[in-house]
C-alpha cells in the first residue's frame, strides 16, 4: 500500500512539474517579450557585436522584457553563436521565437539613403552615410581615391555627376563600395533611352547635361524658371558666346558665400571662369538636381540670351533679347544690392 502511495505522489509531482515546465516552456516561446504593449522600433547591430551586447543592449534600450527567457531560447536555437549585423525591425509584443528568427535570419529592414544637394564631390562621403554604419572616412578614402572616377567610367571633375539626388533604400551595413555601385546603377537607369536621345539632340554627352544643369542650379531654386535658364545658356552656346555664369566663377574662387561677384573675379585664371572661357566648364559645379537634369533636356526654346536676378530679391529673374535690355536690368539689381549694402 505504502509503495502504491509513493508511485501515486510521485505521479502527481512529476505531472505537475511536467506541466509546469510545459507552461514554462509555452511561455518562452510564445508569450510576447519584446515591445510588450510598444510600438515597432528599429534595432541596429553593429558588425562584431556579441550575443551579450546584443542581448543587453535589447535590454537597456527597452526592447526585451525577460531576459531570461530570451537568453535560454538563444541558445536553444544556437542563436548565441550567429549574431548577424544589421538593421532590424522589432514589432511591438513580438515573442522570444519571432524575435530569435529574424534576428538569426539576418533579414534586414532597409533604411533611407536621401540627399538633395552637395557643392562638392568631397561633402558626399558624409552625406551618404549620414544614416549608415558605414565611417564618412572609409567612404572618403573610396570616394576620393584616384582611381575610383575612372573605375565607373567617369572623370575626376565629371565623377560627381554620378550622383542623381533622391531617396534610396539601402542597408544599414551596406559597404562604401556596393553603395557606389548602387549609385552608378542609379544613373543608369536615370539616363533611359529617352532622356538619352533629348541629350543627343542638343549634340550633349550625359555628363555635359549635368555640367549645364548644375550651373542652372547655380543660378535659380525656383525650378519653374530652370528650363527658361537653361534655354539662355543653351541659345549662347548655339551661337558661341561665352556664359558668362556667376556660379562657375563662386565655384572657381572657392567661397560660397559671395552674393556679389566683381569685375575683378572676372579676370580669374581658371578652366571655370566662363566669363574668360567659352563653353562648359570641365564637370558640373554642384550635384544637380533632377529637376535641374530635366530643365536642360526640357529646356524653353526661346530668343532669350541674357537674364539678371530681379531687384526684389524674390529668386526670380528677368530675362532680356539684347544687351542693351540687359543692361537695364542690371543696373536695377546692382542699385538694389548697394541700397542692401551687399558688395561681396
Amino acid at each position: 500500500m505504502r509503495r502504491k502511495n509513493l508511485i501515486a505522489i510521485f505521479l502527481v509531482v512529476f505531472t505537475m512539474m511536467l506541466s509546469s515546465f510545459a507552461f514554462y516552456a509555452y511561455q518562452i516561446v510564445y508569450t510576447p517579450n519584446i515591445l510588450i504593449e510598444k510600438d515597432d522600433r528599429l534595432f541596429a547591430i553593429p558588425k562584431g557585436s556579441t550575443f551579450k551586447q546584443v542581448r543587453d543592449r535589447l535590454y537597456d534600450e527597452g526592447f526585451l522584457n525577460d531576459v531570461v527567457s530570451f537568453s535560454f531560447l538563444s541558445r536553444l536555437k544556437s542563436y548565441d553563436q550567429e549574431v548577424k549585423a544589421g538593421m532590424y525591425l522589432l514589432k511591438g509584443d513580438m515573442t522570444n521565437i519571432q524575435a530569435i528568427n529574424l534576428l538569426r535570419s539576418g533579414a534586414e529592414t532597409p533604411v533611407k539613403l536621401t540627399f538633395s544637394n552637395a557643392r562638392l564631390i568631397s561633402q558626399l562621403p558624409k552625406i551618404l552615410t549620414s544614416n549608415l554604419e558605414i565611417d564618412s572616412i572609409d567612404m572618403a578614402q573610396l570616394l576620393l581615391h584616384d582611381t575610383t572616377a575612372q573605375y565607373y567610367g567617369f572623370s575626376k571633375e565629371t565623377f560627381i555627376s554620378m550622383f542623381i539626388p533622391n531617396t534610396y533604400e539601402v542597408y544599414w551595413t551596406a559597404s562604401p563600395k556596393s553603395i557606389l555601385d548602387r549609385m552608378k546603377r542609379e544613373y543608369d537607369r536615370f539616363w533611359n533611352e529617352e532622356r538619352l536621345e533629348k541629350a543627343e539632340s542638343l549634340g550633349m554627352s550625359k555628363e555635359e547635361v549635368s555640367t549645364l544643369a548644375s550651373i542652372v542650379q547655380g543660378e535659380t531654386n525656383k525650378m519653374d524658371e530652370a528650363p527658361t535658364i537653361a534655354g539662355v545658356y543653351i541659345n549662347r552656346l548655339k551661337r558661341r558666346i561665352p556664359l558668362q555664369a556667376d556660379p562657375t566663377l563662386v565655384f572657381a574662387i572657392g567661397d560660397f558665400s559671395i552674393r556679389r561677384i566683381l569685375n575683378k573675379d572676372k579676370e580669374l585664371d581658371s578652366p571655370y571662369n566662363t566669363y574668360k572661357n567659352y563653353g562648359l566648364p570641365p564637370g558640373p559645379i554642384n550635384v544637380p538636381s533632377i529637376p535641374a537634369l530635366n530643365a536642360v533636356l526640357n529646356f524653353e526654346d526661346h530668343r532669350y540670351l541674357y537674364f539678371c536676378a530681379k531687384e526684389d530679391f524674390s529668386g526670380y529673374h528677368v530675362f532680356a533679347r539684347t544687351l542693351r535690355e540687359h543692361n537695364v536690368n542690371a543696373r536695377k539689381f546692382q542699385r538694389a544690392l548697394n541700397r542692401e549694402r551687399i558688395y561681396r
